[in-house]
């Protein structure tokens, strides 16, 4: 049995589930409300203060399903409780981020400042001298995704380290050209 799939979800006091036929899932808290359809073969039961996931048979689709739909559960219920957030670091001379109102405005070595407007439920802050840029919000998946899109913009490059990485990505460095000695 999937490890993941059988450990109980909990749920903290404010936050209230709401299962629908068809296994739809709004999940409501503090933060801000999500509601996913999950498969409607998996078995969705509310005990005291937890929820746990039961899966039909061992065929290995609803294995698969098993540990997946407990793990979905999860981050709607953390994310609408407490939230998600990706840090995100920027190397390089003349390379800042900077907020207009809402909108995350990137310089990062083009001839013209990237824009991001953000999507509903996701906040950007720029901390740090204009070198580190926070996405949070309260879906996993769409901080996720806004952060990959950020950092797309421009990757860390080998050789000088220039770029936009995640805050505990690693980059490897390659050695340059070698010049007369």
């Amino acid at each position: 049995m999937s490890r993941i799939g059988r450990s109980p979800v909990q749920i903290p006091d404010k936050v209230k589930i709401d299962v629908q036929d068809g296994n739809l899932v709004t999940v409501e808290g503090p933060k801000g409300k999500l509601t996913q359809a999950l498969h409607p073969e998996m078995q969705i039961e509310m005990e005291e203060g937890a929820m746990m996931v039961k899966r039909p048979s061992d065929s290995q689709a609803h294995r698969s399903l098993h540990g997946l739909t407990r793990a979905l559960l999860n981050n709607m219920v953390v994310g609408v409780s407490t939230g998600f957030s990706k840090t995100l670091q920027i190397e390089g001379v003349g390379y800042r981020a900077e907020m207009n109102g809402n909108v995350l405005v990137l310089n990062v070595g083009y001839s013209h400042p990237v824009n991001f407007d953000p999507p509903a439920d996701i906040q950007f802050a720029v901390e740090n001298r204009n070198k580190t840029i926070i996405v949070s919000g309260i879906d996993k998946q769409v901080v996720g995704e806004i952060a990959a899109q950020i950092r797309k913009q421009r990757p860390p490059e080998p050789y000088k380290g220039k770029g936009i990485r995640y805050n505990d990505e690693v980059v490897r460095r390659k050695a340059g050209k070698t010049g007369k000695v």
